[in-house]
């Protein structure tokens, strides 16, 4: 009965795992990845949706391209929080400065200069304690300053990614762990924008000899435009996880009871996916890039036909006048208006 029990726990176990292949340890739990292929349902519903999506014809013309481009970034800046304490005003700054005089000291290794460094005071304040003074019938408690504390950023400037491993290690020697970010700068995206914009150009021309070989000639339509850019860092796709499930199989043998214990939580790199993409530059990509886009939407819609206006015939109708003889005669004669 208790192998029964066991047995029927392991495959359990093995059941609820084999849903996680292929997906990582973001949702559940890392496998090997796995090509599925062959007569396999498509379970997806969303690949689902796509593949039995109906088109619905339309007189109009819509071209909506999109472009995205990932840029390694052309210097880095990792900004360190320093908090220092001291008897004076002096001293605190004093030992402050050595701190940092010893990590440039350190990166000047791997070239990063004085140039390269830059302090943000945020901070500088007394501290305060209660002191006791004693009288002959009252004792009053009274704040007076102790010492002084000292906040700082310290910015760090770098071009190599594999230079940030050695700038944690010189900071870490002078206590310093308090990294508040790390900034992406690049120097030519105008020009990144620009190469995004000839792509998408020729995209749209090619697009539109394509509409006209099916009879579409889009010089006779009036068109309408909009358009958009935008840039993305790093540090705006961090997602973050936690281990799915921890299986003791010592616990089972013993018959002893697991304590469950507080996952980690990790955090992992997930940029913009290339799916609805027509043009993606640099594609594959090894670190953390800058992702840089362009959207065109331009809608063609047919021009209305002139219609043909008919002449408007003017019809003239002239009168004639008559006076009558007051004597009574009959001898009338018109009157020349003209």
């Amino acid at each position: 009965m208790k192998n029964n029990i066991l047995s029927l726990l392991l495959i359990l176990i093995f059941f609820g795992n084999v849903t996680a292949q292929h997906k990582g340890n973001y949702d559940q739990i890392s496998r090997q990845n796995v090509l599925h292929s062959g007569n396999a349902t498509i379970y997806n519903p969303t690949v689902q949706q796509q593949i039995s999506k109906t088109l619905s014809p339309s007189t109009h013309v819509l071209i909506d391209v999109k472009a995205l481009q990932n840029v390694e970034a052309t210097t880095y800046t990792a900004i360190f929080n320093i908090s220092q304490i001291g008897p004076t005003a002096d001293s605190t700054n004093l030992l402050i400065n050595q701190r940092i005089d010893k990590i440039k000291s350190q990166l000047k290794s791997i070239g990063i200069t004085d140039d390269d460094f830059a302090v943000d005071v945020i901070s500088f304040v007394p501290n305060y304690e209660i002191e006791v003074q004693k009288k002959l019938f009252s004792k009053t408690y009274t704040e007076v300053p102790n010492g002084f504390e000292l906040q700082q950023n310290l910015h760090i400037q770098f071009t190599k990614t594999n230079q940030f491993e050695t700038i944690l290690t010189a900071c870490a020697k002078s206590e310093i762990y308090n990294l508040v970010k790390v900034d992406y700068y690049i120097e030519n995206i105008a020009e990144v924008y620009k190469n995004l914009q000839t792509k998408l150009l020729k995209l749209i021309e090619e697009k539109k000899a394509y509409y006209k070989v099916l009879g579409f000639d889009l010089t006779d339509y009036n068109v309408a435009i909009a358009d958009d850019q935008y840039c993305y860092f790093p540090k705006d796709f961090y997602q973050s996880y936690q281990a799915f499930n921890s299986v003791s199989f010592e616990a089972i043998k013993k018959k002893k009871g697991v304590t469950t214990v507080k996952k980690q939580t990790s955090y992992y790199y997930q940029p913009l996916s290339y799916e609805n993409y027509d043009v993606v530059v640099n594609p594959s990509i090894l670190e953390p890039v800058v992702q840089i886009g362009m959207n065109i939407r331009l809608q063609y819609s047919p021009k209305p036909k002139e219609t043909k206006v008919e002449p408007v015939v003017k019809t003239e109708i002239k009168h004639k006048y008559y006076v009558v003889s007051p004597n009574g005669t009959i001898d009338i004669k018109a009157l020349q208006t003209d």
